[in-house]
């Protein structure tokens, strides 16, 4: 089929990242033999060939070097230092104290300056493929097989609803998916495989499974998080859904974080400092900037310091007032105001894409495999916006391969479309 003759023409070109625009028009060809496949094949695509397919597209995809991202290095890297008896989540790889462990691929690590951010359960995977012969590319195969297993289990969920199995095609043959998971080996796989567990386990009615099975999303990313509330309240019983969850993400997080006497340091300076893409993010602080409101802010604070006398209290809070911090303050709002919505939906799989779709607007970054976290869920109620989406973001790639900015023009290419899309398409598995 010409999406995965498409996807094979990734194989000559090899170091995705030396030929961008090579690259670019191949993903957005791929991009147009899957909405052309599934046009044609979805309403007649068995559960043999939708798991076929899937499984032939991430074997192509298999030998990519990570070029396009380099996280994986990262992954190998914390399970490195996991595996030689040290804190991942409190020695940066910069640290002196891991020197001995020091190879090429750390030398092509970025941000040796920050220590571990990755949960419990994605660092044990991490250590599991550290000490495997060839750990990158190990690493990238136990990645794309959680994918496979997510697709296998999103057809399942697709059967469990009455939809026919091509809706789960949506995801599996996704380039995206592909590209990100089997090629660049993002760990965002492993998060997916347990989040479609969680929500078929609701739909089946295995409360204390989806419970274990939300804990494990969490474990794997802590974006879960958010969907937690939302689980537990379409769970028979959820306090003792949010108990049973709450308890096994405690567990595996305590004896790092009471080694640490905190949160993961790691942990804190991805929440502040890290910024790229964010569809309401970016145009946010930038009206911030232009209103002027962070000075505003400050002569607030200047009149309460002079009214209160708290002139100590007050200085502490001028740091964080600055146009970017206030643009993810509010945008943190408007995330707790679509949780509390998301309360009222008692369809799990429209409650969840939901609310990913909502962390996903929200977020002051916004990298291409951060849509993996909303794709399954648009594939089963085949959301356009976010299905497009998948193919637009490609576009962000360019900032980094090539002398473009992100900021108009790009950023206007992919979140236009989107947003024109995002007006006219709805959630629905109807």
């Amino acid at each position: 089929m010409p999406l995965i003759a498409l996807c094979g023409a990734w194989l000559p070109v090899y170091d995705l990242a030396r030929f961008p625009r090579l690259t670019l028009a191949l993903v957005l060809a791929a991009f147009a033999a899957y909405g052309w496949a599934l046009r044609r094949l979805e309403a007649v695509a068995s559960p043999a060939t939708v798991l076929l397919v899937a499984a032939a597209l991430r074997l192509l995809a298999l030998p990519l070097p990570p070029t396009l991202s380099d996280d994986v290095l990262r992954y190998v890297w914390d399970g490195k230092v996991a595996t030689a008896g040290f804190n991942p989540y409190r020695w940066a790889p910069e640290a002196a104290e891991l020197s001995a462990l020091r190879d090429d691929d750390w030398r092509r690590m970025p941000h040796k300056e920050v220590p571990a951010v990755y949960p419990p359960a994605a660092l044990a995977l991490f250590s599991i493929a550290s000490v495997l012969p060839a750990p990158t590319p190990a690493l990238k195969v136990l990645l794309a097989a959680a994918d496979l297993a997510a697709c296998a289990l999103l057809l399942r969920l697709a059967t469990a609803l009455g939809l026919r199995p091509g809706r789960a095609a949506w995801y599996a043959w996704n380039p995206l998916v592909v590209l990100e998971v089997a090629g660049m080996g993002h760990v965002d796989a492993l998060m997916v495989l347990a989040m479609v567990a969680a929500v078929f386990f609701l739909v089946r009615g295995a409360a204390w499974r989806s419970a274990a099975a939300a804990a494990l999303a969490v474990l794997a990313k802590l974006v879960p998080l958010v969907a937690l509330p939302a689980w537990a309240r379409l769970s028979r019983r959820p306090a003792r859904f949010l108990a049973l969850a709450g308890l096994l993400v405690a567990a595996a997080f305590l004896p790092f974080v009471a080694a640490l006497g905190g949160p993961p340091p790691g942990l804190v300076t991805y929440g502040v400092a890290w910024e790229w893409n964010g569809p309401l993010y970016e145009p946010l602080w930038r009206l911030y900037e232009r209103l002027a409101l962070d000075l505003l802010l400050k002569d607030g604070l200047d009149e309460l310091k002079e009214l209160t006398g708290w002139h100590e209290r007050w200085n502490h809070v001028y740091p964080f007032v600055y146009p970017q911090l206030l643009a993810k303050a509010t945008l943190a709002l408007v995330m707790l105001a679509l949780i509390a919505r998301s309360w009222r939906d008692r369809r799990p799989v429209i409650a969840t894409g939901r609310l990913f779709g909502g962390v996903l607007l929200c977020s002051a970054t916004l990298y291409p495999w951060y849509l993996l976290w909303v794709l399954p869920w648009a594939a089963l109620a085949r959301h356009r916006a976010w299905l497009a989406l998948s193919a637009l973001v490609q576009l962000s790639y360019l900032p980094q391969l090539t002398d473009l900015e992100l900021v108009p023009w790009i950023y206007l290419l992919i979140w236009t479309p989107f947003a024109w899309l995002l007006i006219r398409s709805r959630w629905s598995i109807d």
